[in-house]
């Protein structure tokens, strides 16, 4: 546009409210648009130019995201072969009659600079998706990585268990080398499943009174195999008096043991851990040091985040899946605190600081529970029916119940079931497997409560199925609990006594 258009038109944009930017020739505008434009405002006369043929090329090399709204201030009627060709060329064209109305030029660039606000959101959009999608593609390639890692020692230890025939002291290395193998494979299943009740608001917390310095030591106990697995030297200063917060003191455990995890997997052998709990003002403060990797500036925040690890490098490869610090985070917000991370740089070590609102004295902290009893207690029904369509996993829980004491007996399907209570005593007790072939533990326990002659048996879905509408359905199904696999026999126990919770 001439120089007297430019000037009368940045004037009436002005008084709008509305920034623009006054280009001397098509160079300078091609320019503008690639540091960031939200429309082009151009005369009618311009196109002739041979030089509008940049402003062309810029955008027809827009992302496609973008779709950059041009404006054209033509004479009345105007019905040129210029504007015509810009409107096949330039794509997105809102042409602007002469004589211009101030109140039309102004509300039709700000339709235009709503237009491309929306667009910068879609781009926003598309590279959170992306980013997202390839976080998820990071994560599963994690997580194969991290599931064949505890089952390569258990295909070698079950390999050479079989070939040869071991003293039981020299087999009981390899059973409990099975035995911390699956206990990680269970963490970690377990990590994914808090992240979900997480994400989805479904998680539950116990709050009671809770010490602190108890939870960090039941923490300490949980990662005690990793920090001495690494060598790694734990200092801890928990302080002389107690101090209390209101919490889940599983939940604030599963806390500090991600964190301590987290410094020993980021800390070369023999490293320094150090934990200290202190009081400031009202609130509890928790520090774990260590003197190991360190992060990057850019780091400090999204460590958070979902799937986030420090590296794809051997470090981050030591294990995890990149959720341990996101439970971390959204656990302790749950409790009304807060969680930061502190670093000098790479190779700086780290610090994450976690901060609890404090209440009253340590005498109304609930005391904990006992110890869970290694045999079946007289209490409880010792006719137990297991139904499993695994038969592995049937025939293994058989075999434990009753070397616990109990009096199982194991079928692979519904059916089978039916046939085994009524050819035998009936069963105080039922153990089902929801998602078997044929009749699943659904209709299973629907025809087992409709049997007259099982009053009061107790029915204990065991499953691999864990959220929320599936504990719904079960409870509506007529379980008296819900399990998940692999069974913790100790919970078990602890619902049937009705310490546990039901379903």
């Amino acid at each position: 546009m001439t120089s007297r258009d430019a000037v009368m038109a940045k004037a009436v944009l002005e008084r709008a409210q509305v920034a623009s930017h006054t280009c001397t020739d098509f160079c300078a505008l091609v320019r503008g648009l690639q540091e960031g434009a939200g429309a082009v405002l151009l005369a009618e006369e311009a196109l002739s130019d041979p030089a509008a043929a940049a402003l062309t090329e810029a955008l027809a090399s827009q992302p496609p995201w973008s779709d950059l709204p041009v404006l054209i201030l033509a004479r009345q009627g105007a019905d040129s072969v210029v504007i015509a060709n810009a409107m096949r060329r330039l794509a997105n064209v809102t042409v602007i009659e002469r004589p211009v109305r101030v109140a039309s030029l102004v509300s039709t660039v700000r339709a235009a600079l709503r237009a491309r606000n929306r667009q910068y959101q879609m781009r926003d959009l598309l590279s959170g998706l992306r980013e997202a999608d390839q976080r998820k593609t990071e994560f599963l390639a994690t997580l194969a990585h991290e599931l064949r890692n505890p089952l390569a020692p258990m295909s070698t230890a079950l390999t050479l268990l079989k070939r040869k025939a071991y003293e039981p002291a020299e087999a009981l290395r390899y059973y409990e080398l099975m035995g911390r193998q699956i206990d990680h494979m269970v963490r970690l299943v377990n990590d994914l499943m808090e992240v979900s009740r997480i994400t989805r608001g479904k998680i539950e917390l116990r709050m009671e009174p809770v010490a602190l310095d108890a939870v960090i030591k039941d923490a300490l106990e949980l990662s005690r195999p990793v920090l001495e697995g690494a060598r790694h030297t734990l200092h801890m200063d928990l302080g002389r008096e107690p101090l209390v917060v209101r919490g889940d003191a599983v939940r604030l455990t599963q806390v500090f043991s991600n964190l301590l995890n987290n410094a020993a997997k980021y800390t070369a052998p023999g490293g320094t851990i150090n934990v200290v709990l202190r009081a400031q003002e009202r609130v509890a403060v928790v520090e774990v040091r260590d003197n190991g990797a360190g992060l990057a500036p850019d780091m400090l925040r999204s460590i958070f985040e979902m799937f986030v690890q420090v590296s794809s490098t051997s470090k981050a490869a030591q294990g995890g899946l990149g959720i341990g610090l996101t439970l971390v985070k959204s656990l302790v917000e749950l409790h009304g605190g807060s969680v930061e991370a502190m670093s000098a740089g790479l190779g700086q070590g780290a610090t994450f600081c976690v901060r609890l609102p404090l209440i009253g004295a340590a005498s109304s902290v609930r005391p904990s529970p006992p110890p869970a009893i290694a045999g079946w207690p007289a209490a409880l029904p010792a006719a137990v029916l297991v139904v499993d369509d695994n038969r592995d996993a049937a025939d293994a829980l058989g075999d434990l119940l009753r070397a616990m004491g109990a009096s199982p007996r194991v079928a692979y399907s519904g059916e089978a079931a039916l046939a085994l209570v009524a050819d035998g005593p009936a069963p105080g007790l039922a153990i089902l497997d929801i998602g078997m072939p044929g009749m699943d533990g659904f209709e299973l326990a629907a025809r087992l409560r409709a049997n007259s002659a099982l009053r009061g048996l107790v029915l204990v879905a065991l499953t691999g199925w864990g959220q929320q509408g599936d504990r719904e359905r079960i409870a509506a199904a007529g379980f008296d609990h819900h399990l998940l696999k692999p069974l913790d026999l100790a919970a078990l126990i602890a619902a049937l006594r009705g310490t546990g919770s039901p379903s």
